[in-house]
């Protein structure tokens, strides 16, 4: 277990980047804020370093690049930081990036993907991954499976045109065949984005028992389809907040969520969906 030695003002040229921060994507996005920020109150929060493995004398960060960045932008010769009492390998970099990180602020939705990606290529298990970043088990388990997409898809994910889970369905309602066609994949995976999850799986669900149906008509179907019926359910606010708690942790919204639990609730008792 590291602990930290001391905390103390560090010499700016002694500092790198670690290659391990979670953080990669949108790193510069608002650091002439933070910079800001800092400048009027200074920093509340040391970054956390370690001593580097390939230099003597000079220091990794672990957490905090941004910080590190904002005080670049300020040109500060020094900056407060925490020290661990020796290096860490690259799963403890992660693990500890990726916590500091989810404390402060929520985290781009790709940096996420790849720490997990990377975790669960080291223990080939999404519960030991969680185990170690705190993550609930449905989004670790959606987020492993993002190397499966087709280049075309994952560009789809990394630009925000496709959240994951829609992009998965996609890829996997035109595979069907057993030959991707990624033109299909990717209509699919933009239509996707304003369908229900319930709307998302009749259709993957559709396009398995007939893959010849043409893909026009299937998205027509769920547009205009009549089995789809809203309820009004009441309920305490301490049963809302569970519900939002959940919707939130499984990355859907509150009416799939409610629809998903249901669901499983009236199968539990015997009965199931006839249409399905």
């Amino acid at each position: 277990m590291k602990r930290f030695r001391e905390i103390r003002e560090l010499p700016m040229d002694d500092l790198t980047i670690g290659k391990t921060q979670v953080r990669t994507h949108e790193v510069g996005k608002e650091i002439a804020e933070l910079a800001d920020s800092i400048r009027k109150i200074g920093l509340l929060e040391p970054i956390v370093v370690c001593p580097s493995a390939k230099q003597d004398g000079k220091f990794e960060i672990i957490t905090g690049q941004r910080r590190f960045l904002a005080h670049k932008e300020l040109k500060a010769e020094t900056i407060l930081a925490a020290i661990l009492d020796e290096s860490v390998d690259e799963t403890e970099a992660k693990v500890i990036s990726l916590t500091e990180n989810l404390l402060r602020r929520d985290l781009n939705n790709k940096d996420l993907i790849d720490v997990c990606t990377a975790l669960f290529k080291k223990y080939g298990s999404v519960k030991l991954v969680c185990d170690e970043t705190g993550l609930p088990y449905a989004k670790v388990s959606e987020y492993v499976k993002y190397d499966r997409l087709a280049p075309a898809m994952k560009q789809m994910v990394d630009t925000g045109e496709a959240k994951l889970k829609d992009a998965l369905r996609a890829q996997d309602a035109a595979s069907v065949s057993g030959e991707l066609d990624v033109n299909v994949a990717v209509q699919l995976a933009k239509e996707m984005a304003t369908m229900s999850g319930m709307q998302q799986e009749r259709l993957v669900r559709d396009r398995q028992e007939d893959p010849t149906k043409p893909i026009e008509e299937l998205l027509e179907e769920q547009k205009t389809s009549k089995k789809i019926v809203q309820i009004v359910v009441t309920v305490t606010t301490s049963l809302q907040q569970q519900l939002q708690t959940f919707a939130k942790t499984e990355g859907t919204t509150q009416d799939d969520a409610a629809r998903s639990l249901i669901e499983e609730g009236l199968s539990l008792k015997g009965f199931h969906d006839t249409d399905q």
